[in-house]
C-alpha cells in the first residue's frame, strides 16, 4: 500500500509516520499493494485531527477523528476504517482483494454486519440552474445538511453540504 502523509499547520514527526505505517498494515490485507492511503494530520488550538482516505479500485474509504494527541486520533481513525470494512464485509468481498476476509476474527458483538441497505424514501427534485451561493442559501433556508442543484457556472449537477467544522463543501462530478 502506498502511503502519503501530509500535515496541515504542522509537520508530522517521524515517530508518527512510523506508527501510521504500522497501523495501516492492519488494513493493507484487505486492499493489497495497489491501494493508496492519504493521511492528513491537522493541529488546531484545542485538539488534533487525523484524516485517512484509502483509495482502491474506484472505492474510497474515509475516516476522520479528533483527539488531544495525534497518535490517539490515528488509532481511532484506523479502528473506524476497520469497523466500516467489517460492517459492509459481504458487500465488499466481491470488490476487495481475494481472500482478504478469511482471517478476520468475528467481532459480531462490537460490529453488526449490515445485511441490506434500508432505503426508506425516494425523492425527486427539480433541478434549476443556481450559483453556489444561491444553493447554500436555499439549503440553509430548508434546514438541510446538503442540497443538490444544477450549477449555473459549470452546467453540472452539484451538491453543497454543511461540514462538521462549520464551513461548507461542494461536490461536483469528475469530468474524466
Amino acid at each position: 500500500m502506498k502511503i502519503v502523509i501530509t500535515g496541515r499547520k504542522c509537520s508530522p514527526r517521524e515517530s508518527f509516520k512510523e506508527r501510521a505505517e504500522k497501523k495501516l498494515a492492519k488494513i493493507e490485507r484487505f486492499f493489497g499493494d495497489e491501494a493508496e492511503a492519504k493521511i492528513t494530520a491537522t493541529v488546531e488550538k484545542s485538539c488534533q485531527t487525523v484524516e485517512i482516505t484509502v483509495m482502491n479500485s474506484g472505492m474510497i474509504f474515509r475516516a476522520q477523528e479528533r483527539a488531544e494527541n495525534m497518535n490517539d486520533a490515528l488509532d481511532r481513525c484506523v479502528d473506524s476504517l476497520v469497523r466500516q470494512i467489517r460492517k459492509n464485509k459481504t458487500k465488499l468481498e466481491k470488490r476487495m482483494r481475494s481472500g482478504a476476509f478469511e482471517d478476520i476474527v468475528d467481532d459480531s458483538a462490537s460490529v453488526e454486519e449490515e445485511k441490506e441497505y434500508d432505503l426508506v424514501r425516494t425523492k425527486r427534485v427539480a433541478l434549476k440552474p443556481q450559483s453556489v451561493d444561491e444553493a447554500i442559501l436555499q439549503m440553509n433556508m430548508l434546514g438541510h445538511e446538503f442540497y443538490m442543484f444544477l450549477n449555473d457556472a459549470s452546467g453540472l449537477v452539484s451538491v453543497v453540504y454543511r461540514r462538521t467544522d462549520g464551513g461548507y463543501g461542494l461536490l461536483e462530478p469528475d469530468e474524466e
